[in-house]
């Protein structure tokens, strides 16, 4: 080691910028800046130099401790360093499948380079997106694989980071070029095109331009494939650098954890036109199911939406504040609060909980003795339903008990056949029991759904977000109704493009005058709808879908009776991990967050091992995919729950890593 400080090393060093290669004698005891200064000088290049750093290629390590020396870091004669800027051109592919060029730090952490580019677009809470590499479609070859990266869905803006356009506080957004306040009409359509440090053309929704674009593009054809996409998750704890990415690498952004927190469309006109645009590629892929009635609501919706997108972006200048005072009303209607918004305890709460009681027709199939739908008198009381064979002998003991605790709450709905039906996997020992409610209405349905839903996360009717989530799931209801007389607003027009706006599975089963006319027939429903509202609705109405939120994992799982390591699924949402038949998407069991004590991996032969509060620990092996992304997921949702409405919107950087990095 002291022959190192008492003779001189040759430090080979490479400059990117100038694709020069250049030697320094240096001792040991030289620190990193001493390095960067010497190299500068003996360049003798004009230029900022300000951006550049160290990066050590063997060992996949920026040098960003200037004052370092080189024995500390480790670094020999035979270390090979580029000096490189540490911005570099990425094109990301947004939410809404347009491509945009942007300088991203290739030195910060993923988390933090994702926040700064968030604070370029100008989308709060970047805590909800990530960064993803792009599936590889196996149908394709490789040398065509190539040439379909340049597909015609190129918006080619470049936007540098510049974040100072970004309020971190509740202010509307600022005009770039006078710095006026814009009022939110505005913001949402922006009339420069993607000038630099104005996005605001991200707020507008583009309609789908031709049929050919939805064939070409990459549909995962089974949950397997769904899995495989997740394996494209960068680690939020790493730079880019380290993690191989290259300058001007596509890499997609989307919204990664499920759970929007306060989406509210006076300062989200963007952010919720990418949430919108990603919700709609997922159900026109066919990434998430979706009934054939819930189909035709979303393609009236995305109907009326390009609609009002065009004429809003040819009279956008004579659009008045009363407009926006009107959104507003509207808006307070729509409170859409997800999880994690509204935690306020009321009054009512401590003096009496509410039930339900009613004629309900319950079915199991899994066994032989209930053939059928039987009816019961049932009785809903915190989170446990009570049947009985009549009213009258709701005194005495029930013929069955459910305790929904942690179940799964799946919604069997259709409407024209009038058919309202719960499925319910309520976990027992050895995995789930599977029970079937039926209702006779819409409005019973909306009440024992809505109390489903929370019982299983182990809230009762008190909750205060009961009555909410009536209301939603009534909303959800009726966009999907068929109207009796047939629309008379305007004859079929030519206007409509089918194959744009429903997925393939549907193309093929109807003609496209058939599905015309069905969109029409839905979009009765939603033609007074403004267009931040119609946005608003088609994001609730998708995470009103059974699959909704949840990441799918390929999983082999450790089972201590058998010994055998199956191939299953792992499902990971915002709340819970569900354990999943890979064929069938079947839960078989799940865990809900809430009952954790704690989660380890073995990072060796990448297990992890979840631990609850009263069950069994879980283990199983992650396949196919670094156990770091599932590990970050889990933590990820955690650090989520955290947040709070009066935290002045800082986020506790170190807090998400020491949630998610697991060996830091």
């Amino acid at each position: 080691h002291q022959s190192i400080n008492e003779s001189n090393i040759c430090l080979k060093m490479h400059v990117t910028d100038l694709h020069r290669d250049v030697s320094l004698r240096v001792t040991g005891e030289i620190h990193i800046g001493g390095v960067m200064l010497k190299l500068v000088e003996k360049l003798d290049v004009k230029k900022d130099w300000s951006d550049h750093a160290l990066w050590w290629e063997k060992k996949k390590t920026w040098l960003l401790k200037t004052h370092w020396t080189l024995d500390k870091y480790g670094i020999q004669a035979d270390a090979r360093l580029l000096f490189t800027p540490q911005h570099k051109l990425l094109r990301l592919q947004l939410p809404n499948m347009k491509h945009m060029k942007v300088k991203v730090n290739f030195s910060d952490r993923v988390f933090k380079a994702v926040s700064d580019i968030c604070k370029t677009f100008n989308i709060r809470h970047p805590e909800e997106l990530s960064l993803l590499r792009k599936p590889r479609d196996p149908k394709k070859k490789k040398k065509k694989l190539e040439e379909a990266e340049e597909d015609d869905l190129e918006l080619e803006g470049s936007i540098y980071s510049s974040p100072g356009l970004y309020s971190k506080t509740m202010t509307p957004t600022y005009d770039s070029r006078d710095g006026s306040p814009l009022s939110p009409t505005s913001a949402w359509f922006g009339d420069s095109p993607l000038s630099e440090g104005n996005p605001s053309i991200l707020a507008v929704s583009q309609p789908i331009s031709s049929p050919d674009i939805l064939v070409k593009l990459y549909k995962p054809q089974s949950l397997l494939d769904k899995a495989k996409i997740n394996q494209g998750w960068l680690d939020s704890s790493r730079s880019l650098m380290e993690q191989d990415v290259k300058e001007n690498e596509v890499l997609l952004l989307r919204f990664k954890y499920h759970s929007f927190f306060d989406l509210n469309p006076k300062y989200d006109a963007i952010r919720v036109n990418q949430l919108y645009e990603q919700a709609k590629w997922a159900i026109l892929l066919e990434e998430i199911e979706c009934t054939e009635e819930e189909m035709m609501m979303f393609a009236a919706l995305q109907y009326h939406i390009n609609k009002l997108s065009i004429m809003s972006s040819d009279n956008h200048m004579n659009n008045s504040e009363k407009e926006v005072d009107e959104v507003d009303a509207a808006l307070s209607d729509l409170e859409i609060t997800l999880e994690g918004g509204k935690t306020s305890n009321t009054l009512g709460d401590i003096t009496s909980i509410p039930e339900l009681a009613d004629y309900v027709k319950v079915f199991k199939p899994k066994k032989l003795t209930l053939k059928g739908y039987k009816q019961y008198w049932c009785t809903f009381k915190d989170i446990t339903i009570s049947c009985y064979k009549s009213k009258e002998e709701a005194h005495g003991t029930p013929a069955h008990q459910m305790n929904l605790r942690g179940c799964e709450v799946t919604p069997d709905v259709n409407i024209s056949g009038q058919k309202f039906n719960i499925k319910l996997l309520i976990p027992v020992a050895d995995g789930m029991n599977e029970i079937w409610l039926r209702c006779d209405t819409e409005k019973q349905y909306a009440h024992w759904m809505a109390a489903c839903r929370l019982a299983s996360k182990g809230k009762t009717m008190a909750d205060s977000s009961y009555n909410l989530e009536v209301q939603n799931i009534l909303s959800f209801l009726k966009m999907q109704h068929m109207n009796p007389d047939p629309p008379s607003i305007e004859p079929i027009t030519t206007d409509i493009n089918p194959e744009c706006l429903v997925s393939p599975r549907y193309l093929k089963k109807y003609k496209n005058k058939q599905i015309s006319a069905r969109i029409l027939e839905a979009h009765q429903n939603v033609a007074q709808m403004s267009l931040i509202e119609a946005k608003m609705r088609f994001i609730q109405a998708w995470q009103s879908l059974p699959e909704f939120g949840i990441t799918h994992f390929l999983a082999k799982y450790v089972l201590r009776q058998k010994g055998g390591k199956r191939e299953e699924l792992i499902g990971i949402t915002y709340n819970r991990l569900i354990r999943m038949d890979a064929s069938t998407g079947d839960a078989i069991k799940t865990w809900r967050f809430s009952n954790m004590k704690q989660w380890n991996v073995n990072w060796e032969i990448k297990m992890v091992t979840v631990e609850f509060a009263d069950e069994p620990s879980l283990s199983f092996i992650c396949a196919e995919v670094d156990c770091k992304v599932v590990h970050e997921f889990i933590g990820g949702y955690i650090f989520l729950s955290t947040r709070a409405k009066d935290q002045n919107e800082s986020l506790d950087e170190e807090m998400f890593y020491k949630l998610t990095s697991g060996w830091v």
